[in-house]
């Protein structure tokens, strides 16, 4: 039986962000707008001052002016204080670390929800099995995913996006919160499915910009969407996840917007390792987290676990670790047997 939506009173009770970067800011700012107080916490002190005094994110989002409802809160135990849920967004090579640091300050009512995408390196864990390892299985929680923009999402454009959790009730509760007249948020259980989506579209858009970069076209760019969402779901379903799900939000939206727009910090790694960058001076050039670099890696281990083949993951992988020129990876995936296309 579906969890029944739980009963909750959130007028005038925070909710706490932790992560000031554009996403993290970007999602604040949505909080804010729809009627919830928001604290948003970060660990540079003094980047947080800086957007304390302009009531602007200017490095991430500059120009969008942050709600009077939106405080900027440089202690964590402060951004918890008086809170009902918890929203982390940060890199999934944080995320480990800043759960073990929020959880012995956590009251046992307090949701714990995150927009983190991308697998553990080190373990080849998703974010949501990280969470039950860190804080328990007897937390609500929750993970925020789908095709978004931060800076779409700061400027109040049209948005959908998809809220998964074991818990429905909670999904649901989250969804009717953060919707409006410009937000639109679905709901799912399938907490697996979703985050798979999320993490190997990252490291498919990053050979979506090589491809492009190079010039092969856009045929070659809409046949690497169309496979790479069946490697998707091929390991999705291999890890429990449903097969419908990759055809949603979190699935086969993220991955379109991802290998297509140049907003894809995934996609413009891509773009510049087909200009000649090495992947550190690209890194460097962006100045943010591309989680496609870190998901190739570890895609390459959570296949070869599962017994999974992943070709383009495969060809990104090889490409960013092992030198292989993009133009031989190409050609190596269209030398490849001939198979059945459902296959």
């Amino acid at each position: 039986m579906p969890e029944r939506t739980a009963l909750r009173t959130t007028a005038g009770v925070p909710v706490a962000v932790l992560g000031a970067g554009s996403w993290g800011t970007a999602l604040a700012i949505h909080f804010a707008r729809s009627g919830r107080s928001v604290r948003l916490w970060g660990r540079d002190r003094v980047r947080l001052a800086a957007m304390a005094a302009a009531r602007c994110n200017e490095r991430y989002l500059p120009g969008v002016t942050f709600p009077a409802s939106l405080e900027i809160e440089p202690e964590l135990g402060g951004a918890l204080a008086g809170t009902q849920d918890v929203l982390v967004v940060v890199p999934s090579t944080a995320l480990r670390a800043v759960l073990t640091e929020l959880a012995p300050l956590l009251a046992a009512p307090m949701h714990v929800a995150w927009a983190t995408k991308g697998f553990e390196q080190a373990s080849g864990k998703l974010p949501h099995q990280v969470a039950r390892e860190v804080l328990g299985a007897a937390r609500r929680i929750a993970v925020l995913s789908g095709p978004t923009f931060a800076r779409e999402v700061g400027a109040g454009l049209p948005t959908a996006m998809t809220i998964a959790s074991p818990a429905g009730g909670y999904a649901e509760a989250l969804a009717r919160e953060l919707s409006s007249e410009n937000f639109r948020a679905y709901t799912s259980t399938d907490i697996m499915g979703v985050e798979i989506g999320g993490a190997v579209k990252n490291a498919l858009a990053v050979g979506a910009g090589l491809s492009d970069g190079l010039g092969f076209g856009a045929n070659t760019r809409v046949a690497l969407i169309t496979r790479g969402l069946k490697e998707m779901t091929r390991l999705g379903v291999a890890l429990g996840a449903r097969a419908e799900t990759f055809m949603g939000l979190a699935g086969l939206g993220d991955l379109v917007l991802t290998c297509t727009d140049d907003q894809s910090r995934n996609r413009r790694f891509g773009l510049l390792l087909a200009a000649g960058r090495s992947p550190e001076a690209a890194l460097e050039e962006i100045g943010q987290a591309v989680e496609g670099y870190a998901a190739a890696r570890a895609i390459e281990g959570v296949a070869a676990r599962a017994a999974v083949e992943m070709p383009l993951c495969a060809m990104v992988y090889r490409v960013l670790y092992e030198q292989l020129p993009a133009r031989e990876a190409v050609r190596a995936l269209m030398s490849r047997p001939i198979k059945a296309e459902a296959e």
